[in-house]
């Protein structure tokens, strides 16, 4: 393995590993001890924080993924190489499973049996149908934030994508949580189901998550980043101008 890898996988590590510790304990936290639910917003915003503070801090070196469905986005759209994305995986399953086993360590057996140490979980009434449309749902609308502040040269600045993608977090968890847990990431459930053995609907926190990524990673490739007609005018601010006469009669 070379230096960059290592560097990368690291990078990876610490931030998979920050979303499960962090939102997963802030999850465990407001199940036990405000279990009316009026803590959500703030759920919403650990989990949020969490993944915008390490998108900003690390994302310069690994891309800040910490989740294997933007991972698999990058890779059908061919944005890194396989072996790579491979690696990132393994850390990022890895960063999740050390995480939640810290949980399962520092928490009290009465806290962890409560709240099956944060492991995501249908809501009442909602089957395993409708929990993957939502996760696919949720995962789309911040892998499509993902591509546009941090992949097109055209959006926004790099330097305020973490904002943005905490910021999508954050209102993808308000809304989904109290259906599915909102994990939008299949290490995000992988953690706490190995190390609390809660396996109940495994498949909607991969099938989801797997296919919401796909799906935004592709559309946004195909209609922005690759796209077979020129863009439609805007605004100066957008940097979409009006086309040359030559341009346009090549067109």
């Amino acid at each position: 393995m070379n230096e960059d890898m290592l560097r990368r996988g690291v990078a990876e590590f610490i931030g998979t590993f920050t979303l499960i510790f962090i939102g997963g304990g802030a999850g465990i936290a407001v199940a036990i001890y405000s279990p009316t639910g009026g803590n959500l917003v703030a759920v919403a915003l650990a989990n949020g924080l969490a993944i915008g503070i390490m998108v900003t801090n690390l994302g310069h070196i690994s891309g800040g993924h910490f989740n294997p469905a933007i991972t698999l986005g990058f890779f059908v759209t061919r944005r890194i190489a396989p072996l790579l994305a491979v690696w990132y995986w393994i850390v990022q399953f890895g960063g999740a499973a050390l995480a939640a086993l810290l949980l399962h360590w520092v928490l009290p057996a009465t806290v962890e049996n409560s709240a099956n140490l944060g492991v995501p979980a249908l809501g009442q009434g909602i089957t395993s149908g409708p929990g993957v449309v939502i996760e696919a749902v949720l995962t789309f609308f911040l892998v499509i934030v993902v591509f546009a502040t941090a992949v097109d040269e055209r959006g926004a600045f790099k330097q305020i994508a973490g904002l943005a993608i905490g910021f999508a977090i954050v209102f993808d968890v308000m809304m989904g949580a109290p259906f599915t847990g909102a994990a939008m990431n299949p290490a995000r459930a992988f953690g706490p189901q190995l190390v609390g053995d809660h396996w109940a609907h495994w498949w909607v926190w991969y099938v989801g998550p797997l296919a919401g990524g796909v799906i935004a990673a592709c559309v946004y490739e195909l209609l922005y980043l690759r796209p077979s007609e020129p863009a439609p005018v805007g605004p100066p601010e957008t940097g979409v101008v009006e086309p040359t006469p030559g341009q346009a009669a090549a067109s």
